[in-house]
């Protein structure tokens, strides 16, 4: 509706300053020519929307202007209050900002969107825990977010996954909650070092991820650095789970699943398995299905096969296949020797 749209409009100035009419069109999905309509109309309703063109150019509200009308629709009440999920949060110690936040935006909508909260609260609730895995310690956390905040150095000794213990002086840019697990986005510095009289400056490295709670010490500097002004945390992040992802060692195996645990199969190995199952084909004369599932390794793949005894049959690799049947050997010997 054209009212949202102009709405949306007095909102965008409000909240960016100037923009061109090409990126308003952009935001609201419409073309430069209906934009240029919705500011005349404006204009024409007594809002002083100024607007300069040629390069350079732009729309913009006079600096005190601001309008008090939210034009929050229910969806969108109901979206913004689903948004404010207080479990991460709560870790930067923001839950009981968050909640006031929440309880003063309540009390200025209108009575009916209220209501909508309410509903929201009472019938939608979003916990981001996963089942079965204990909270992850971050005690430098805050010391984290500080540094962020500040734009200041971090000097860090960090545990990387293989156990190995280094340290690095980082840039942090940015935090990243993924679940309940923190990660600190930032760029290892070389630090400076003196050669006779002459001081190098720090030279700023490749931008890297750190898990937080593998952080086991780190010292907040009064060193500033130049956040890029072309840093994007969240196209960051999006790129670097990609390329993540698909870093991540396979190792593929087809199984043969005997009648009795395949329903159990999504339990053991997550509801994605169902779409296997579904696809794998009739079962064979036995009851039993065949599939291929992906591993992270050939000693998870062995283990997991060997964990489920007679109710599943490596069909291929023969490596495995062999690896299974060597392990269960040694496991018989182990518990029948005298």
């Amino acid at each position: 509706m054209r009212a949202d749209r102009l709405l949306s409009i007095l909102m965008l100035l409000q909240a960016r300053g100037r923009m061109t009419a090409q990126e308003l069109a952009g935001e609201l999905e419409v073309s430069e020519r209906t934009i240029y309509r919705d500011l005349e109309a404006l204009h024409t309703a007594g809002v002083p929307v100024l607007a300069e063109r040629g390069p350079g150019g732009g729309c913009e509200l006079p600096e005190k202007y601001r309008t008090n009308l939210t034009g929050l629709t229910e969806p969108e009440v109901r979206g913004l209050f689903l948004s404010a999920v207080p479990g991460p949060l709560a870790d930067l110690g923001m839950g009981k900002s968050l909640e006031a936040a929440m309880l003063k935006l309540a009390a200025s909508l209108p009575d009916m969107h209220r209501e909508d909260v309410a509903r929201v609260r009472g019938r939608i609730h979003v916990d981001t825990a996963e089942w079965f895995r204990p909270q992850e310690a971050v005690p430098h956390l805050k010391t984290i977010e500080e540094a962020v905040w500040r734009d200041r150095r971090l000097h860090i000794t960090y545990r990387r996954t293989e156990g190995l213990v280094v340290k690095r002086w980082i840039e942090p840019y940015g935090l990243v909650a993924k679940g309940n697990v923190w990660y600190v986005v930032g760029a290892i510095v070389q630090r400076p070092q003196l050669y006779g009289v002459t001081r190098v400056k720090s030279a700023r490295s490749m931008v890297q991820v750190y898990r937080v709670s593998r952080i086991m010490a780190v010292e907040l500097t009064e060193e500033g650095f130049e956040r890029p002004d072309s840093f994007d945390l969240a196209g960051f992040w999006a790129h670097w789970c990609e390329e993540f992802q698909d870093s991540l060692p396979r190792y593929t195996a087809t199984l043969r699943f005997s009648p009795g645990l395949v329903p159990a199969l999504p339990r053991i190995y997550g509801e994605g398995v169902r779409a296997l199952i579904d696809g794998a084909g009739p079962p064979d004369d036995s009851g039993w299905l065949t599939f291929a599932l992906a591993f992270d390794s050939f000693e998870a793949a062995c283990g997991s096969v060997l964990g489920l005894g007679t109710g599943a049959e490596v069909v291929e690799p023969l490596e495995l296949r062999e690896a299974v049947l060597d392990l269960a050997s040694r496991v018989v010997d182990f518990y029948t020797r005298e």
